[in-house]
């Protein structure tokens, strides 16, 4: 399927080097997506030594048990993230999707919400990134209307670190009672967590057992 998208929407080129492709992306720049395969915090996804809990988790641990994050957010992923988010690049979504499938190695869970956008953003938008990437990806059924966004607000990467849990606390809502499911959150980018934590909140207060992230890049802090 994706060998016969890049061949009708890219004229067989890759689509981040322009060089020839069988798929969205030649083998060339695939080898150069910048995989997490350092020992990471099996609960925030961040690097920690022996992959244990790291420190922050440990003292302010975040409503969300667990994260798998297939690529970190740097070039030439964030391009690729950034081209479906705000270009309308649809066809990227299966990509995306199968390099997050390949980390969560077949792990399953009850439901699969992609983070929601608000009424006013997804009008501006026209589609929900996270919902187009979470229809690609196997482990559970699919969710779209069970967690809602309740209002609108300033886009979490335009605010500084203080400020974002403040910007979506009491912004989601769960349309019904969970009953001890399990449920993965998806999303396509994973930055200070706090959307992630928010929604977890919320879905155990609705009565979720145990939720965790999918997301597809991670940012990563920087020396």
């Amino acid at each position: 399927m994706r060998h016969r998208l890049a061949s009708a929407l890219f004229g067989g080129s890759c689509f981040l080097c322009r060089g020839s492709a069988r798929e969205l992306i030649c083998g060339a720049c695939d080898a150069e997506l910048p995989r997490l395969t350092r020992p990471l915090c099996p609960r925030c996804a961040l690097e920690s030594p022996r992959g244990e809990l790291c420190g922050r988790c440990l003292s302010q641990a975040p409503a969300y048990d667990a994260t798998q994050a297939a690529l970190a957010y740097e070039f030439p992923a964030d391009a690729l993230v950034q081209a479906l988010k705000f270009r309308g690049e649809l066809a990227l979504a299966p990509l995306l999707a199968a390099l997050l499938a390949k980390k969560l190695r077949g792990e399953r869970v009850d439901l699969v919400v992609p983070v929601p956008l608000s009424h006013e953003r997804l009008r501006r938008r026209g589609y929900n990134q996270a919902v187009e990437i979470a229809r690609h990806v196997p482990g559970g059924t699919l969710e779209l209307a069970l967690c809602e966004r309740t209002r609108d607000a300033p886009p979490q990467m335009e605010l500084p670190y203080e400020a974002r849990q403040r910007n979506v606390r009491g912004a989601f809502r769960c349309t019904r009672a969970l009953g001890g499911a399990t449920v993965a959150v998806l999303d396509d980018v994973m930055t200070t967590g706090a959307t992630l934590d928010e929604i977890a909140r919320t879905l155990k207060g609705a009565g979720a057992q145990r939720v965790v992230n999918w997301v597809v890049t991670r940012t990563m802090p920087h020396a």
